[in-house]
């Protein structure tokens, strides 16, 4: 259920797999995603089920509606009946509330200052690598307090460069922009590494405490690929502080 876990000083960062969940086929079994098509029933107790396994209140996590852009909200608590933004980042400076960005490919991008107490996550594909998502998530937590030498960041699960197939001249105009995600596939085509042009990004605005995922999500049949099956689940990413 819970992939993978990490927690540093107080920061918390956890990963989904597909397992251990309550939707059925071609969602099964933790599908989080609630535009996808599952039913919205399965998705709220698996919503319920992963927080729990967290540590984390279902009620005090706040999610976003992912349009791959660099839009980012700045948050004190659940949307509650607002509606929620159409967003790529959320960031927030309430300890005890849960950030979590979906994911089925693209990089699930996790950011905590321990000792201002601001985190956020940001939902970074090709589109928001482009447009600056992760930038813009680093600067709204920078005027919250928090310094990008302290911040601690973790990206989640994703589509690596060997699987990431593109056109030569996608890979081009996504390479003059970030020329750390110029890769290759491992049957010799042009291809994207979206995480590495994430971390390169952190590393430029002075990130320092920075760790990869080893999991390609195209390769894993223990986590969803929207570039494998098409018809899938979505896997989360969650941070908070305590």
């Amino acid at each position: 259920m819970i992939g993978q876990r990490d927690t540093v000083n107080g920061a918390h960062f956890g990963f989904t797999d597909r397992w251990g969940g309550v939707s059925a086929v071609p969602y099964e079994e933790l599908n989080l995603g609630g535009a996808v098509g599952d039913d919205p029933a399965a998705v709220t107790a698996n919503r319920a089920l992963a927080a729990r396994t967290l540590g984390v209140d279902p009620a005090r996590v706040v999610w976003m509606n992912q349009v791959h852009g660099a839009g980012v909200a700045v948050v004190d608590g659940p949307w509650g009946d607002r509606p929620v933004p159409s967003v790529d980042a959320v960031v927030t400076a309430e300890r005890g509330l849960a950030l979590a960005v979906l994911t089925a490919d693209c990089v699930p991008v996790l950011l905590a200052d321990p000792v201002a107490g601001v985190a956020a996550a940001a939902h970074a594909g090709r589109p928001g690598l482009v447009a600056g998502v992760v930038p813009a998530a680093v600067r709204a937590m920078t005027e919250l307090g928090a310094d990008p030498a302290r911040i601690v960041a973790r990206t989640g699960p994703a589509v690596c460069g060997r699987c990431y197939e593109v056109p030569e001249e996608m890979r081009a105009e996504v390479a003059a922009v970030e020329p750390a995600a110029h890769a290759v596939t491992s049957w010799g085509t042009p291809a994207l590494d979206v995480s590495a042009g994430v971390h390169a990004q952190l590393e430029r605005l002075g990130v320092c405490d920075l760790a990869q995922s080893p999991v390609c999500t195209r390769e894993s049949k223990d986590h969803f690929s929207y570039r494998r099956d098409r018809a899938t689940g979505r896997l989360a990413g969650y941070v908070w502080l305590d």
